[in-house]
């Protein structure tokens, strides 16, 4: 592919052949590109620690404002063009994702690991045909917002539906 636009619909467009042919999904996003992108527009430069990204307060709310409000719903549209029908949703959302810090919180931040999944949202999502689309933010038990790594997250949900594939699809040129 010729650019990145052109991959993300190519895979929007399989995605949405396999649900019509009756295949149940769950898509996980992060968005770490995007996510950069708007931290150099108010002028924040991206910290890293071993391939995570340190989460401070104020790039914790771009972090969500980027995954749940426009990363989430640029893909539920697209999937939604392509005749499927996708819900948005963030590991916040009815407790899917429960989180808790990282084990290096100190030098991270807001970064966390997921504690607990609570995937009974998605099994009446799932059942009617329609395709959740999970953005990687997530909660503790006291309402503190976490960035979870998306394959990380993607991993938890799959274990805890039972999922019989886990397909993982990254940038990262280390994989």
């Amino acid at each position: 592919m010729k650019s990145p636009e052109q991959r993300r619909d190519s895979v929007i467009k399989d995605l949405v052949l396999l649900s019509c042919v009756g295949l149940r999904m769950v898509l996980v996003h992060g968005g770490g590109p995007e996510i950069n992108s708007w931290l150099a527009k108010i002028g924040v430069e991206p910290q890293f620690i071993n391939g995570l990204r340190v989460t401070d307060e104020v790039t914790m709310e771009v972090v969500e404002m980027v995954l749940v409000g426009k990363v989430n719903k640029s893909l539920v549209s697209l999937i939604n063009q392509q005749g499927a029908t996708a819900v948005g949703l963030c590991g916040k959302d009815a407790r899917l994702l429960t989180a808790c810090p990282a084990p290096n919180a100190a030098a991270l931040g807001f970064v966390g690991e997921v504690s607990n999944v609570n995937p009974s949202i998605l099994y009446p999502i799932l059942s009617d045909g329609h395709i959740p689309v999970i953005a990687s933010v997530a909660a503790d038990e006291f309402g503190q917002a976490y960035n979870i790594n998306a394959d990380t997250a993607a991993g938890e949900i799959a274990a805890a539906v039972g999922a019989e594939k886990l397909i993982l699809l990254t940038d990262d040129k280390n994989c």
